[in-house]
């Protein structure tokens, strides 16, 4: 997709939007300014309400005809500036858009009960006047009581005239100059920059007042600009010519051409012919050295033409190196069917691959059905318990596949029959999905397999040999389930008045209209767990917690006589939070197969919709909660765990538990980019470990200004015995030891990153690219373990110093991060 020239020395890059098969995405943020909010006589607004609801109509204009159906965000009327910050994704791909493509946002108010009334809309040209896809924060001014016109030219232009622009739009340029990458990042000029811009703004704001409505809207970002093409055009455009001396930018019109002598070697070298002579061929200390560098790339990393000329001159001589499968068949022209066939006949003769790399197999890149099923035959050979972790990612995988029923499909309809705790989550994965218009029907095709297949089966091995259709209906059982405990979450929020008003309307409702909870007919597999079988609710036990969404805890009675108590919540989107703890997981996983046992916590979530879901109880305390009553992390300890010759008055268990948890999480969160930290995400168990909940922003979003790489706050250091304490030289021991461990299965973890591209995860979808090499970036590949060591303790140490300004001269911007 990219293209590149040489231009003085320096490298050049950038994309054509014919190349970009992606769907045009943006994000709108929020509404600046006031509506007014009193009813106007000509009907201008919010008739009948003093708050406006408002919400922004978007829609795609191709040559000033509507593209696709407009679409609407959700409503917004809680407070000024009216925000959204919602990710909208239409129908069209940037390789649909022309050069007069234009976004249309109208802003409506619907707080009127008689009609919707037009605040303001404004047009977005998407590409500028040097044919370059706008990218970035856009702040457009809205046309008050008009509605976005899309025609050419546009009627409404969001952008504001240039003799009306003052210091405030020049800053905002630069801003989202800087915030792409374009200026230079210097930390303590940047603090001071940020400062003086926002006193700017504030003193425009007061001396203009609020007469203006602007509309903040934030386009999609790419690694290099994007250049506007038509598809199947070979020159990207005329050359502009200018009488003046004007400098202007001349695209290379042979970018979009193919060199045919350079074509013709190549396909003399690739020819079946060569394959005698290429037998025999062995590198030299130099290509070796170069082939060892290029199998370390990450699977990220595209091959450049030398490198996989190379691959391919060498590839009988990397047979017997199972890395190099993947980076060889990167290299395959897969449009010519005689090196195809060639590709296909060594692969199926190269050294066995791993599961990391049979998982690489399946992402997007890899197109081939003979490539795809050699992966799934790699994947065959995996334990139930492996596949388990990979499961999220496989089911994603299928939009990859070129067909609904692949073999990928029928492979995990298979294990799913044989294994029930298997079938249980993979129906939960695909019925989610089905949400997704795009690919509902290959996911309802699967559900369809899924369906016949465990019907038909006569048992799954169990002992009691129980039907294939009986196990079948257990599991449509809890979706009933799922849909009942909705019912009264709705019938609750109703009530009005205090938390307590609602515990005592939901034990009423369990006790009465809806006793059937309380004794299942049948038992139901837990969803969270398919080999528990619950068969009732207790209403004395559950519970309603003090939040917006009013989530329920709800306490099971197990068919063993056990109990088992679970968080369900609608309203919450919670697919991030479970692909997170399936990091956690698996993370935890890698790390106890090379005997480090972090004392994670990787609780079980599972998202049941693209709203609800359910979440395992863990009882735990706040770390605020624990500082509010006792002060100290020590001191809570000491309640439980109290010891007089332990230290710091606690058991040495305790303690070491609380620094080995300590240790992971703050490697785990590192690598994940988590945000939003504070000391409500935190939680303590009586036994010492610390886990970390609620998982908004990952991958290196945060919305607090300066958020320190390591997510170390200064209570925890303190219950080590602070800095200089060996508990705390020990914490630093495990936390350099985690991450060159995890370091080692990096491939893995981008590859399973790289599967949920397509997914609809708020921080993935936005710019899957980008949050996959921010990915990579955390683990640090171009160091050895020995250098990885020392940048750790770096990060340690600057994050450490942060919190104790008083051991160093200069107090960090980090200090301020968890107040």
């Amino acid at each position: 997709m990219g293209r590149e020239r040489e231009m003085n020395g320096n490298e050049f890059r950038f994309f054509l939007s014919c190349d970009i098969n992606l769907p045009v995405t943006f994000r709108v943020e929020a509404l600046h300014g006031d509506p007014p909010a009193a009813p106007a006589p000509d009907g201008l607004i919010g008739a009948g309400s003093s708050t406006p609801e408002l919400f922004v109509e978007c829609a795609l204009f191709i040559d000033g005809v509507l593209f696709g159906l407009p679409t609407r965000t959700r409503l917004a009327s809680i407070e000024k500036p009216w925000r959204w910050n919602e990710l909208v994704t239409l129908s069209a791909k940037y390789r649909d858009l022309t050069a007069n493509a234009q976004l249309a946002l109208t802003v409506w108010d619907v707080s009127s009960p008689r009609q919707e009334v037009v605040v303001g809309g404004a047009t977005l040209a998407l590409f500028s006047s040097k044919k370059q896809l706008k990218t970035g924060k856009q702040k457009l001014r809205l046309w008050r009581a008009r509605q976005a016109d899309g025609s050419v030219p546009s009627k409404t232009p969001g952008k504001v005239p240039k003799h009306e622009r003052g210091e405030v739009e020049r800053l905002e340029k630069l801003m989202n100059k800087f915030e792409r990458g374009l200026v230079a990042h210097i930390d303590w000029l940047d603090r001071l920059t940020f400062k003086a811009v926002e006193e700017i703004k504030e003193a425009e704001s007061k001396r203009n007042g609020s007469t203006q409505l602007h509309l903040a809207v934030d386009l999609r970002t790419f690694e290099h600009p994007v250049a506007f093409q038509e598809l199947g055009a070979n020159l990207l455009m005329q050359s502009p010519i200018s009488a003046s001396n004007e400098l202007v930018i001349v695209w290379d019109p042979e970018v979009g051409k193919q060199n045919p002598s350079e074509n013709k070697q190549l396909k003399l070298a690739r020819s079946v012919t060569r394959g005698v002579i290429d037998r025999e061929l062995k590198p030299s200390s130099n290509e070796k050295k170069e082939i060892d560098l290029i199998l370390k790339y990450p699977p990220t990393r595209s091959l450049s033409g030398d490198e996989r000329q190379l691959l391919w001159k060498f590839r009988f001589y990397l047979m017997s190196e199972k890395r190099a499968l993947t980076k060889f068949l990167r290299c395959v022209d897969w449009s010519d069917a005689q090196e195809a066939k060639q590709a296909v006949d060594l692969m199926r003769r190269w050294a066995p691959i791993d599961i990391a790399d049979a998982l690489e197999l399946l992402s997007p890149v890899f197109e081939s059905e003979e490539v795809r099923g050699h992966a799934v035959t790699v994947l065959e050979g995996a334990e139930d318990e492996e596949l388990q972790c990979y499961l999220l990612q496989l089911v994603q995988a299928l939009r990859f596949e070129r067909s609904d029923k692949s073999r990928l499909s029928y492979f995990l309809v298979n294990r799913a029959i044989q294994k029930f705790e298997l079938a249980s989550f993979l129906r939960w994965y695909v019925t989610v999905e089905l949400h997704d218009p795009a690919y509902a029907k290959r996911f309802y095709s699967i559900y369809e397999i899924l369906e016949d297949s465990m019907t038909k089966a006569r048992t799954d091995g169990k002992e009691d040999g129980e039907s294939g259709e009986k196990l079948w209906q257990s599991l449509v059982r809890q979706t009933e389930l799922t849909a009942q405990v909705c019912t009264i979450m709705r019938d609750v929020k109703n009530v009005r008045g205090s938390t307590q008003k609602k515990i005592e309307k939901l034990r009423q409702l369990l006790s009465g209209l809806l006793s059937e909870l309380t004794y299942f007919d049948e038992p139901i597999p837990l969803p969270l767990e398919p080999r528990l079988m619950i068969t009732g609710i207790i209403p004395s036990e559950s519970s309603i917690f003090k939040s917006a969404l009013h989530p329920l805890r709800l306490t099971f009675q197990t068919r063993d006589g056990g109990k088992c108590k679970l968080i369900f919540k609608k309203g919450d989107d919670l697919r991030q939070d479970q692909l997170v703890i399936q990091m956690v997981s698996l993370m935890d996983r890698l790390l106890k197969l090379e005997n480090l046992d972090l004392q994670l916590t990787p609780y079980r979530v599972l998202a049941t919709g693209t709203d609800e879901g359910m979440v395992e109880f863990v009882p735990s305390t706040s770390l605020a909660q624990v500082l509010a009553e006792h002060k100290s992390i020590v001191s809570y300890f000491q309640k439980f765990h109290a010891d007089v010759e332990g230290p710091f008055g606690i058991t040495a268990a305790c303690l070491e538990t609380f620094v080995k948890s300590c240790a992971g999480y703050c490697v785990i969160m590192y690598i994940l980019g988590i945000g939003d930290r504070h000391l409500d995400n935190l939680l303590l168990c009586e036994d010492g470990r610390l886990f970390h909940i609620d998982f908004g922003f990952i991958l290196g979003r945060d919305p607090k200004p300066f958020p320190p790489p390591m997510k170390l706050c200064k209570e925890m250091v303190e219950a080590m015995g602070g800095a200089e304490s060996p508990h705390y030289s020990r914490f630093k021991s495990y936390c350099c030891e985690a991450y060159n461990i995890l370091r080692k299965s990096s491939n893995l973890i981008l590859n399973l990153f790289y599967l949920m591209a397509g997914a609809n995860i708020p921080d993935i979808a936005s710019d899957p690219e980008k949050g996959i090499l921010k990915l990579q970036e955390k683990f640090r590949l171009d160091l050895d373990d020995e250098e990885a060591v020392q940048f750790f303790q770096s990060l340690i140490n600057d994050s450490v110093s942060a919190l104790f300004p008083q051991m160093v001269e200069t107090i960090h911007r980090w200090a301020q991060y968890w107040r």
